[in-house]
């Protein structure tokens, strides 16, 4: 027998009231041992004489986080001796603790999520703190609710309430979920046991009523207006999601309760459930939950007990867009930022772009207009390096300019104190050359931030070869704290994410030359699930950025870069993309929409590198587009892995889903790659190599996991790490 993973405790006090508590650090989750521990408990407790009533709570201030996800991996990987989910949902749920014979409430603190709250509406009374978060966010992991909330939480909140929560995971607070009826009553977590007792011999004593959350159907709207909102959700939601079945079988589930009874929506419920459970979206999302937590995991750097340094002012140098960004990002998270520029006109934009970022945050009701003030007190703006001597982290974000750089970090080197970290936000330029003139090569450290910086969740974390590991222990701290995910990379030209996605364009590029409409590429890529395809990203981006980066890639990396004219031409005649109104797309006021002059630029650069259409290429089916583009990407993943760019497989999916967008329910790049196989992934590009050219040529990593029969995110030997 292994160690059981939680329990639930049982006391019962000389009111007659059995309090059950789950305990499970650090979230309180329903593992297996947690589930059946509660239904020997509840057992116990219906058997006593001495109980009345029974009240469940969870150890350390918090309810339950849910259904234990780690069991997930072990039950898709052929466990299945787990109990079915109708087994949980109908037997523990619904007849033990929904069904007893004694009222039970819950007493609710910190969390009551996916099956915590699942388990809290069970019961027949809810006590809430006012900051409790309570929320059924299971269709992020590519499954349903499974413990009965499809049929709960309706009947609690009402269809059109519950709908919101549960297709858009969007948790509520105690004092929001008091508003529409999820919770009874709302009170101090000093008063939450004791409240939560007394409501339960109120139920006893006949007082307050004894309610069956499963029966309920005052808050459900009449069946013809149910059937509207069902409808219209429906609509919604294949226009968000197109390739996504689990949100639409959800909806079926909520209709199947509303329409032939709650025991029905129960039992759909159930089977729906067990078969998400095995299917990709849920294998792609699980391992996303997983990979997200283990980009924090770094050898060299976490397994050595560093403490992070306490980081309590930092500077940034530039107000421009990623300056203000970032700046944003830390005093959001109240880091006291000073933020240098040039001159008084300078300085004055940046001040204002932040003063943008935090008032739109007002404007869409996320924060109030005096947490904004307050915050923009955090903001101290200079034009000189005055008050950098008592700063701990400095973040350089100015233009892409060397000798510009290499100037600033010789300043710095002299201005601030000698612990001070050292970071530059550069995208493309070597960190060597950065610190070249300088003697504090060990506490120069990349962190690249993606724009815009105070929305887009990833940072990237670059190390050379002599960044010392405190350092990166200190970014990965402050990472954390102004809710980023960071991954740690080595040192490259466009580090992890720029390179891996750098043949996105370029071989979209390619298709066009030969024949391929620039809006069937960009097509073809949204359906896969991108949120734009390369053409629109490169009108985002500007073509000025896109034709730069171009260049460092064609200096680092000559034998694989595509050469095309096309957006040279197209910068030629004042074309650079969403900042001139025109690119590959028109736009009026941010809508794109296509435009036939380009077909002009297309010939042009066509017969300057003297290339005809390919019929064969024109007729390309949307998949074949999709793996014409993807497949060299993830040729690129497969080198930054080889050179120990990146220090796991895990990282580059996460580094694609939040860099680039890349769809979460297929897993990110690498996880992608695995599900076409090595073998497939060779044969095609070894194929389009001997037609095409080098742009496509397997790399030696992916030729040998190939001929190995190994996935593309085995590891094998632990990476070179080379920094």
């Amino acid at each position: 027998m292994g160690v059981a993973k939680g329990r639930t405790e049982m006391e019962v006090g000389a009111d007659g009231v059995a309090v059950i508590t789950i305990i499970n650090p650090p979230v309180n989750s329903l593992s297996v041992d947690v589930l059946f521990s509660l239904k020997d408990s509840y057992e116990q407790a219906l058997n006593r004489d001495d109980v009345k009533a029974i009240v469940i709570t969870g150890v350390g201030g918090k309810f339950s986080g849910g259904f234990d996800i780690t069991a997930f991996g072990g039950i898709q990987g052929g466990q299945r001796d787990q109990p079915k989910a109708g087994y949980v949902s109908i037997d523990i749920i619904t007849d033990t603790l929904e069904g007893a014979r004694k009222p039970s409430v819950a007493a609710i603190d910190g969390l009551a999520l996916g099956g915590g709250l699942e388990v809290a509406m069970a019961c027949h009374g809810r006590i809430s703190t006012s900051t409790a978060q309570l929320g059924l966010p299971e269709l992020q992991l590519g499954i349903i609710p499974g413990f009965g909330g499809t049929q709960r939480l309706p009947r609690l909140v009402g269809l059109t309430k519950s709908l919101e929560m549960i297709l858009m995971s969007k948790p509520i607070k105690g004092e929001e979920a008091h508003a529409f009826g999820l919770v009874d009553a709302i009170v101090s977590p000093e008063e939450l046991v004791r409240t939560a007792r007394c409501w339960a011999l109120d139920i006893v004593e006949f007082r307050r009523p004894w309610i069956r959350s499963l029966y309920r159907t005052d808050k459900l709207e009449p069946l013809g207006e149910a059937r509207e909102i069902l409808k219209f959700a429906r609509a919604q939601t294949q226009k968000r999601a197109p390739n996504l079945q689990h949100p639409l079988v959800c909806l079926d589930v909520i209709e199947e309760g509303i329409v032939s009874g709650p025991r029905a929506g129960l039992w759909k419920e159930a089977k729906a459930f067990q078969t998400l459970l095995f299917s990709d979206t849920c294998k792609s999302l699980v391992h996303v939950f997983f990979a997200q937590r283990a980009t924090s995991k770094v050898p060299g750097v976490t397994d050595l007990g560093l403490v992070p340094r306490k980081i309590t002012k930092v500077a940034i140098l530039g107000g421009g867009l990623m300056g203000s960004g970032i700046a944003t990002a830390l005093i959001l998270s109240n880091y006291p930022v000073i933020l240098k520029e040039v001159n008084e006109k300078f300085l004055k934009s940046g001040i204002d772009r932040v003063k943008a970022n935090l008032q739109s945050r007002v404007n869409k009701g996320k924060m109030s207009q005096e947490k904004c003030e307050r915050t923009l007190s955090l903001l101290t703006g200079v034009l000189d390096y005055q008050l950098f001597k008592d700063v701990d982290m400095v973040i350089e974000a100015v233009i892409e300019n060397v000798s510009l750089k290499q100037q600033i970090f010789a300043d710095l080197e002299k201005f601030c104190s000698p612990h001070c970290v050292l970071a530059t936000n550069t995208s493309t330029i070597d960190l060597n050359l950065i610190g070249e003139k300088t003697m504090s090569q060990d506490r120069i450290v990349g962190a690249h931030f993606f724009s815009p910086a105070h929305i887009m969740p990833l940072l990237e974390i670059v190390r050379t070869r002599k960044t010392s590991p405190q350092v990166i222990a200190d970014l990965l701290d402050v990472g954390k704290k102004i809710r980023k995910t960071p991954i740690v990379v080595g040192n490259c030209t466009g580090f992890a994410v720029n390179r891996m996605f750098f043949p996105y364009t370029q071989s979209a590029l390619f298709l066009v030359d030969r024949g391929v409409d620039v809006y069937k590429i960009d097509r073809a890529c949204t359906k896969f699930g991108m949120p734009m395809g390369p053409f629109r990203l490169a009108d985002l981006v500007g073509f000025g950025v896109a034709v730069a980066t171009g260049m460092q890639y064609l200096e680092n990396f000559p034998e694989r870069v595509y050469k095309s004219m096309l957006m040279s031409i197209m910068l030629e005649d004042k074309r650079s993309g969403e900042a001139t109104r025109k690119g590959f797309y028109k736009y009026e006021k941010r809508k794109a929409s296509p435009d036939p002059e380009i077909k002009k630029y297309i010939e042009k650069s066509r017969s300057m590198a003297g290339i005809t259409p390919d019929l064969e290429l024109m007729k390309l089916a949307d998949k074949d587009i999709v793996e014409m583009v993807f497949l060299p990407v993830v040729n690129e993943a497969c080198r930054v892995l080889d050179e120990g760019i990146a220090v796991k497989a895990s990282d580059l999916d996460i580094a694609s889903i939040m860099g680039m967008g890349f769809p979460p329910y297929r897993g990110g790049i690498m996880f992608w790659a695995d599900s076409l196989g090595a073998n497939y992934i060779h044969s095609r590009l070894d194929a389009w190599s001997n037609m095409y050219g080098e742009l496509f040529k397997p790399c030696t990593y992916l030729a040998e996991r190939a001929s190995k029969g190994l996935s593309l995110s085995a590891q094998v030997n632990q990476a070179k790490a080379r920094m």
